[in-house]
């Protein structure tokens, strides 16, 4: 190295170095004068590590710290599984389960001293939903569905490789209550169109409920869902941040673009059940399709009235499926405090409505689809045997296009981009592929269904009953379901 070439590092180094210390001298300033952090100002500076090693710990303790069953809301066990599936890598694993047998809530499968035999397996048969009730019934074929989300909470790219994936697969798809978009109907994949208490896709300019839309939509789904409620956010309407309000979402939903998209919490034309009943009977005569309900449960009082009302007033009135969905649910944006401590998980909540409608004889009459963290084949074998006659999940489905579990849903910045709308970030999810791994997921979960099914000495999986399955109360002692629940 020259003399120049010396002097002129030397400089460099002297203004880069005065540099630095006019920004730390800056920092100092600001962190003593500033009034909102005590931290900052009693440790100026040095505080600021605090503060950046908070906000990357959750990441740290995903891939670091955790054990393999520790995280929530779901572990990485669970995750690990859905990826493998979702790539066709297969789900098998050697050496033993790091799964914790004498903790409370674990489910046990009874397996057949003599499981049937491969030649005596049969397939698990379709369902129709809506027979003898509406002019088109909907024949279902998947006992695992695309869960209710949105275009808007999710991205364009991950609602195109939804719809295809179901599409190849053969189970449907619920557009969630953002609406029907161009995106759902390129897999050509059977869809339930859920109407929202904002009515997004069904409204006309003054936010009422149009007819004319709900005919026209019906050509293009096999059922609608009425919304009454979610798990993740019971008493409280849909949240989608201006941010992610785009012009094409804004002409979907009928609504501003860049606004907030605030649903009210509950249906304002719809206040009791036999309100409740009059809609699903208006919309099913107004476009011959199925319709159903969602809602989360507190505890039996809707299941009783509405079994009082259909005894009153037929069983021809019925929704035509009910969608219960667990307290544990979740969503791209709900305050903390309806996640944490609102709704009754899906373990109580589903026998509570599967047993309702045995008492007033109307299971037949009524599907049942359950959710809330059902990603697993065990969980949906779980739901089989207590009565639900078929599983919705939405982020096994996130999982399967890649999603990590960053939980930044919210915040428009979904790192793979399945939840943002950002298109630097959506580039990041290639639709054909993540359309292939949508379809491997649900063909995995439904083999994986027939597999405990025939272990449990059954032919199918809707052979499946509560005598099959017992739940762990306490460490080293397990319960079956059919004494904990039993059939009515």
């Amino acid at each position: 190295m020259g003399p120049v070439s010396g002097v002129l590092t030397q400089s460099l180094g002297l203004v880069l170095g005065f540099g630095l210390a006019i920004l730390l001298g800056g920092v100092l300033v600001y962190d003593l004068t500033q009034q909102r952090h005590s931290v900052l100002r009693n440790f100026p500076i040095i505080g600021h590590f605090r503060y950046g090693l908070e906000q990357l710990g959750e990441y740290f303790r995903q891939y670091f710290f955790a054990g393999d069953r520790e995280e929530l809301p779901f572990n990485r066990a669970t995750r690990s599984w859905v990826y493998r599936e979702a790539k066709n890598e297969g789900g098998a694993i050697g050496f033993g389960s790091t799964n914790d047998r004498r903790e409370p809530g674990t489910v046990l499968f009874i397996n057949h001293p003599f499981p049937v035999l491969e030649e005596d397996r049969l397939p698990t048969p379709p369902l129709a939903i809506g027979e003898g009730a509406c002019d088109q019934p909907f024949l279902a074929r998947s006992v695992v569905n695309v869960s209710a989300m949105s275009f808007g909470a999710i991205s364009q790219p991950a609602v195109q490789a939804l719809s295809r994936g179901a599409g190849m697969a053969g189970c449907w798809m619920d557009t969630g209550e953002g609406g029907l978009s161009p995106y759902h109907l390129e897999g050509n994949c059977d869809l339930i169109m859920q109407i929202g208490t904002a009515r997004y896709g069904v409204r006309d300019p003054d936010g009422a409920f149009s007819n004319d839309k709900a005919r026209e939509i019906a050509r293009s789904v096999r059922a609608f869902e009425i919304k009454l409620s979610q798990g993740a956010k019971p008493g409280k309407g849909g949240v989608l941040p201006g941010t992610k309000v785009t012009a094409e979402i804004a002409r979907i939903r009928g609504i501003p673009e860049g606004r907030d998209s605030i649903s009210p919490n509950r249906h304002p034309d719809i206040a009791n059940v036999d309100q409740l009943l009059d809609r699903i009977c208006s919309l099913r005569d107004l476009t011959g399709r199925p319709v159903g309900v969602k809602t989360a449960l507190g505890d039996d009082r809707f299941m009783i009235d509405l079994c009082e009302a259909l005894a009153r007033r037929g069983a021809q009135d019925a929704p035509d499926f009910l969608t219960i969905d667990g307290g544990e649910g979740g969503t791209g944006a709900a305050p903390q405090t309806l996640m944490d401590h609102m709704a009754l998980p899906i373990a109580e909540a589903l026998p509570i409505a599967v047993d309702a409608l045995r008492s007033a004889g109307l299971k037949d009459r009524v599907r049942v689809i359950a959710s809330g963290k059902l990603v697993t084949p065990a969980k949906v074998a779980w739901a089989l045997c207590t009565g639900a006659d078929f599983v919705h999940s939405a982020r096994g489905f996130m999982f399967a296009l890649g999603c990590i579990q960053a939980m930044r849903c919210h915040t428009n910045t979904c790192p793979t981009g399945v939840a943002t709308h950002n298109r630097r970030l959506q580039r990041g999810l290639v639709v054909e592929d993540k359309a292939e791994r949508v379809a491997n997921y649900v063909r995995s979960l439904n083999r994986e269904i027939d597999m405990i099914a025939h272990s449990c000495g059954c032919r199918h999986a809707r052979e499946l009953g509560r005598e099959h399955v017992r739940i762990v109360e306490t460490p080293n002692r397990s319960v079956p379901l059919n004494i904990l629940h039993p059939d009515r």
